[in-house]
């Protein structure tokens, strides 16, 4: 799934556009005769750019007030059950492709399609793919307000000191027999007590200093962050056809190689054992130097560039598989709750999200590329002007064949526990990833029958 939800976001948070705190409860009315519309996302890094839009919302829209609710990821998705559940939802929500299936077969969505006809609203402006992901049996359930892509991040200190050609990793191959050239950079930016590096051959694995990748394995049944970018680019396929398949084919044998060799980088010392691994997450380990490449989404960009961060850090392309070079595409929406008695002014909000008008904002924070082709294109100047080279996201969707969406089905929250278990129990040692991933399929597939 889309770990966005990897950001250590503060805890609920209420603000209104105007940045005036405000209680957390649900309110119709803004004590001032306007009409309010709640709104939740879970990104602090984005709040203040969607605070931006809000109050250019309000100034144009001066019978609306929009107040503002960040929840970190852990507690959004559990909350905005639990306001389902008791009838008190906001009005508008950040979606995810993962969770939106089971909100529109519990009938929780408001089907967007009539509004869009209505207004006339040009879907084809949004990055190939983005907007098709909201639409099921001709209805439509979110709007497209951002995308992603993936990346390896790199520290170019630590690659420069082990004689890494940082040019060169634009270029990187990858197969899950040898690890291609990859693994040749992952093992000299790996580094022992001793400062051996993981090609010389007194390298002691049992004592590592610095990690040459950090893998990611709480990534669910995607691996958006890591194995899923890889089984991709050895030829892996999720499912019979996305989205809305009913087939998975996690039994496939090139996802099991791919699990096999994240498996054998631990087995040299390349990368940290599961059973030993931090609890703090990977981009944190790696500012902190503990690693020396790992995986990013272009969603965490500003957390390695950053003015805080005293290291360097650089971005290349996912290296070249087998099946070519690949990286996951997702994209968030923002979405209607069926049950808002607010539904036209729900309905502007959620417009004006999509708008250029509010994209072009979030776009010049540099946080997230928007889903318009038009602000993408804004970001990655706002980008640019503070000396980021970010190309390694934007070539991805730029080039054919480079991307692959996400799988979106029914039972996506169900699934997705279950594939992460397998995952985990094969790097662990457990199981055989062969045997862990078809018994795990048979599972899957059974949520279908």
């Amino acid at each position: 799934m889309r770990p966005r939800h990897l950001r250590a976001g503060a805890a609920l948070l209420c603000l209104t556009a105007l940045t005036t705190l405000v209680s957390c409860g649900s309110s119709d009315e803004a004590g001032d005769g306007r009409t309010t519309v709640d709104y939740w996302l879970w990104d602090d890094l984005q709040l203040p750019a969607y605070q931006e839009c809000a109050t250019a919302f309000e100034k144009a829209n001066p019978d609306i007030a929009v107040r503002i609710t960040q929840t970190a990821w852990n507690q959004y998705w559990q909350n905005l059950t639990t306001q389902l559940v008791s009838g008190e939802a906001p009005d508008v929500w950040t979606n995810q492709a993962t969770y939106y299936p089971q909100f529109a077969a519990g009938n929780q969505l408001l089907d967007l399609q009539p509004y869009v006809e209505r207004d006339g609203l040009d879907v084809s402006a949004y990055q190939a793919g983005l907007a098709d992901t909201w639409v099921k049996d001709d209805k439509r359930y979110g709007l497209p307000k951002d995308w992603d892509t993936m990346a390896v991040v790199y520290n170019t200190d630590m690659l420069k000191r082990q004689g890494v050609d940082l040019a060169a990793l634009n270029d990187l191959t990858w197969n899950p027999a040898d690890g291609g050239t990859l693994e040749q950079v992952i093992a000299r930016a790996t580094v022992d007590s001793e400062g051996r590096n993981g090609l010389d051959p007194a390298f002691d694995k049992d004592h590592v200093e610095v990690y040459g990748f950090l893998p990611e394995w709480a990534d669910g049944a995607q691996g958006q962050n890591g194995w899923g970018n890889f089984a991709a680019a050895n030829g892996f396929e999720y499912l019979d056809k996305n989205p809305w398949g009913t087939h998975y084919k996690f039994d496939d044998p090139r996802l099991a190689e791919t699990v096999s060799w994240f498996r054998h980088l631990i087995d040299k010392g390349y990368a940290p054992r599961l059973d030993q691994q931090s609890s703090v997450a990977r981009t944190e380990l790696l500012i902190a130097g503990k690693g020396a490449m790992s995986l990013a989404g272009s969603f965490t960009v500003s957390s390695f560039t950053g003015p805080k961060v005293k290291q360097d850090f650089g971005f290349a392309a996912m290296p070249v598989g087998p099946a070519g070079r690949k990286s996951a595409l997702n994209g968030l929406a923002d979405s209607v709750w069926a049950g808002t008695d607010h539904k036209e002014e729900a309905w502007k909000w959620v417009k004006y999200l999509a708008s250029a008008d509010c994209q072009d904002r979030v776009a010049a924070h540099g946080v997230v590329f928007p889903a318009l082709k038009s602000s993408t294109e804004k970001a990655l100047a706002a980008h640019e002007a503070d000396g980021d080279d970010v190309r390694a996201f934007t070539d991805a969707v730029g080039t054919k064949g480079v991307t692959f969406q996400l799988p979106v089905t029914e039972h996506g929250t169900e699934i997705s526990p279950l594939v992460q278990d397998a995952i985990q129990s094969a790097i662990l040692g457990q199981e055989d990833a062969a045997d862990a991933l078809e018994s795990v399929n048979g599972k899957v597939n059974g949520l279908f029958d």
